[in-house]
């Protein structure tokens, strides 16, 4: 199930991740790997994500691997390392909707997003390139922790495209 999409505004949002090129069959494996990892990195500088989980993808190419940030909020600005990055999610107009439902699911509720941004005659922030369709910012925010919440059905996950 998806909500009716929307154009939002949102603030800039800093936080750390660690990027990573995969496959689509990939994605979910190296997030778990991933997710820890910045979880103890955080944790071991006396810090705690603000909000859920996202993946940030920065560039898409379906035939040679799609780069994803995989990342966790911070409260304020952090220092990154050779492996953690750091950075500020843009502020802007993004188109959005709200997902719920098992994650191989979410192809389909970026394609309907895709679908609605161009029946409203928005444009997204996106920049074509060797690697790969570049975005501006095109985020899944995981709102559920399935740690916690055992039924796929009832995992929310925002996706959200910055719009131009």
């Amino acid at each position: 199930m998806i909500t009716s999409p929307k154009v939002v505004e949102r603030s800039g949002q800093p936080y750390v991740g660690i990027k990573s090129v995969v496959k689509r069959e990939e994605i979910g494996p190296t997030a778990g790997k991933l997710f820890g990892e910045i979880f103890g990195w955080l944790g071991g500088r006396g810090l705690a994500p603000v909000g859920a989980p996202f993946f940030r993808y920065t560039a898409v190419d379906m035939e040679n691997g799609i780069e994803i940030e995989f990342a966790l909020p911070t409260g304020e600005a952090v220092a990154g390392d050779d492996r953690v990055l750091a950075d500020v999610l843009p502020a802007g107009r993004y188109a959005s909707l709200l997902h719920r439902g098992p994650y191989d699911q979410l192809y389909d509720a970026n394609a309907a997003l895709g679908d609605w941004i161009k029946e409203q005659g928005l444009n997204v922030e996106i920049v074509k390139s060797p690697s790969g369709d570049r975005f501006g910012c095109c985020l899944e925010v995981y709102l559920t922790d399935p740690g916690v919440e055992k039924d796929p059905e009832k995992w929310e996950t925002e996706v959200a495209l910055k719009l131009a």
